[in-house]
């Protein structure tokens, strides 16, 4: 079993731009610096995503500088469970569809490559994007991320807002630097999941609101240098679920696909405030219909689940040069998870994504 835990504070990168120490850590222990890279400058990719999710809806927002393109991206996704009983009397009128239903919007920038001076550290300061149709903020500080978003002519001629907060105690969280097989290429990653999810987004007349009771957001905060073409997959989840000792936080990342990965994986599960490793896990996905039942299985055994499809956000690009086909599907996770000292939690029809994606860029 691999997985090196990387423990001591220092530079990510040395001199000759490569990556001083492969690992994994539970915190941004090693420090990212865009200047000690090597690569030229259209190679490096770096981006804030966020994913804020119920069992209802979900927001997702992207701020991204990729070199020479960047990608500012809004997504709302409804999972069509219909109106809710008596929802005429509550004013309870989240979902409306009887399918599901997403629009996901992006702005391209043609050669940002640095202009939007990302932050170097995930645990303060703003990464904010604006022209005159999108502007954008992601404010991290003081236990909280606070999303904001203007979209105009988001879909149909309407817009889209949000003011959605995020509640980040302290806590453990899954960070990786892996390198990958060419010279002065790496990828350094950090996921925050079981951060509670509070405030509102609004489109065409309607309110959703967020409960932190049962809502959750999830952070993917990347640097790097990457190769042109590459397949992941990716899966992350948060969920509250009952103890002897009261209503407890739960979540998982797991993944594979980015860049060698022989000193760790990604693949956790967050507990308590706390991170629990996995080894490696296979996403088993029928080859002949993406929106059939999905099974995960792990190396160690200690991931064991089925997934049941409910929406695909596809997204697919090609303008040659760069070109881009992703399956980022919505669904029910069902299964077991095994912590560090073998107890063993259940979850049932917890909403959740996994993904596969191909990229050329």
């Amino acid at each position: 079993m691999r997985n090196h835990e990387v423990t001591n504070h220092q530079l990510l990168l040395d001199s000759k731009g490569e990556l001083r120490e492969p690992g994994w850590s539970r915190s941004q222990v090693q420090q990212y610096r865009r200047s000690m890279i090597k690569a030229p400058a259209f190679r490096i990719k770096e981006w804030d995503y966020y994913l804020v999710l119920s069992d209802k809806f979900a927001g997702a927002f992207t701020i991204s500088d990729d070199g020479y393109v960047g990608l500012q991206s809004v997504s709302l996704l409804r999972f069509g469970k219909g109106r809710t009983a008596g929802a005429e009397a509550t004013g309870d009128a989240y979902i409306e569809d009887v399918v599901p239903w997403e629009h996901t919007e992006t702005v391209l920038n043609v050669f940002p490559m640095g202009k939007l001076k990302l932050p170097e550290d995930s645990s303060a300061g703003d990464t904010v994007y604006e022209d005159k149709r999108l502007q954008m903020r992601f404010a991290a500080g003081g236990g909280k991320r606070r999303i904001t978003c203007h979209y105009e002519n988001f879909c149909d001629g309407k817009p889209f807002d949000c003011d959605i907060t995020l509640e980040q105690p302290p806590m453990e969280s899954m960070v990786i630097a892996t390198p990958w097989d060419k010279k002065h290429a790496f990828y350094y990653n950090q996921k925050i999941n079981c951060m509670k999810a509070s405030g509102w987004m609004e489109y065409d007349g309607k309110r959703y609101e967020f409960d932190p009771a049962t809502d959750y957001g999830t952070l993917d905060w990347g640097r790097g240098v990457w190769t042109y073409d590459n397949t992941w997959f990716w899966g992350s989840g948060n969920c509250t679920i009952e103890t002897p000792d009261g209503p407890e936080s739960l979540g998982w990342n797991i993944g594979y696909g980015f860049g060698n990965t022989k000193a760790a994986t990604e693949n956790v599960i967050f507990y308590k405030g706390k991170v629990h490793k996995l080894d490696d896990i296979t996403f088993v996905i029928p080859p002949d219909d993406i929106m059939k039942p999905w099974q995960f299985t792990s190396s160690d055994h200690r991931f064991e689940m089925t997934f049941e499809p409910v929406l695909d956000r596809a997204a697919k690009l090609d303008f040659k040069v760069i070109v881009s086909d992703q399956h980022q599907v919505f669904g029910k996770m069902s299964g077991s998870l095994t912590l560090d000292d073998g107890t063993i939690l259940t979850i049932k029809d917890v909403m959740c994504f996994a993904e596969k994606v191909h990229n050329k860029y």
